[in-house]
């Protein structure tokens, strides 16, 4: 019975990798085929590679896309941090109105959230599209990082903050120093979730923009005429960074927990 449902389960768990990663990688292969239809394989190649470097439109709407994705996730990263902060010290009933009003942008569907930024931009009278695009996203992932510290700073234990406070340290400082390192795992994640809603985003931002393209936005323009085999090099490129950089948050994670459970190991000895 036992090997039964283990193997039921690798089962299920290689099934469910092959469903999620197998068009990844079938995608990441054909961006090295040499010709220009999927089914069809020509030789290893890097000429979509060197194509896609020298598209000015797609490059720009690249730059569009990562400046974008960086500065929104930056700044609701410092929001929603704080906001978070604030939340967790307030008392229960306003904190459970407040968090349920912080959770409607998460749950309210693009199309709605796109709609509105439209008409609030129509009504004060903002242009500029990348303005238009950086506050819209702002917005929309301010929620999730709130939602990413809360949970660390629920973990965490308030007489950390009152000891820094009775040991000499200025609010700030107690904030600074105390509080915010020991909910960096919490913002570290809120920042990555909020840079790759931000990246991956379309409905917002073809709705909150006017004039100009993010990748989401090109590639949906091109989409009609057939996807240039430069989208899968330029996907490979996106899909590499973004597991990198989950690579290296993961095991920077891995490595502070290991070192703080060898340093309780120690305490206890003693």
């Amino acid at each position: 019975m036992k090997k039964l449902k283990s193997f039921f389960k690798g089962t299920y768990l290689a099934l469910m990798l092959l469903f999620l990663y197998a068009p990844i990688a079938v995608l990441m292969v054909f961006s090295f085929n040499d010709s220009k239809t999927m089914g069809n394989w020509k030789g290893f190649s890097l000429r979509w590679y060197e194509a896609l470097l020298s598209d000015a439109t797609l490059m720009n709407a690249l730059w569009v896309t990562l400046s974008v994705a960086i500065i929104s996730a930056t700044v609701a990263t410092v929001i929603g941090t704080f906001a978070a902060i604030g939340l967790h010290s307030m008392k229960k009933a306003p904190r459970a109105v407040v968090e349920n009003i912080s959770q409607v942008p998460v749950v309210n569907p693009d199309l709605v959230t796109g709609i509105s930024f439209m008409m609030l931009f129509a009504f004060i009278g903002l242009t500029g599209g990348y303005t238009r695009m950086l506050i819209a996203h702002i917005t929309f992932n301010i929620p999730y990082v709130i939602f990413s510290v809360l949970p660390k700073l629920r973990q965490s234990s308030n007489s950390l903050y009152e000891a820094a406070m009775d040991l000499g340290c200025t609010p700030w400082m107690a904030l600074r120093k105390v509080v915010i390192p020991d909910i960096m795992p919490g913002i570290v994640s809120g920042f990555i979730l909020a840079f790759t809603m931000s990246l991956d985003d379309f409905v917002v931002s073809w709705f909150a923009t006017d004039g100009i393209q993010n990748l989401s936005i090109y590639i949906y323009s091109i989409a009609r005429r057939g996807i240039s085999p430069k989208i899968n090099a330029l996907s490979t490129l996106m899909f590499v960074a973004v597991v990198t950089l989950l690579l290296i948050v993961n095991l920077k994670s891995i490595r502070e927990e290991r070192a703080a459970s060898i340093q309780n190991k120690k305490l206890t000895a003693r």
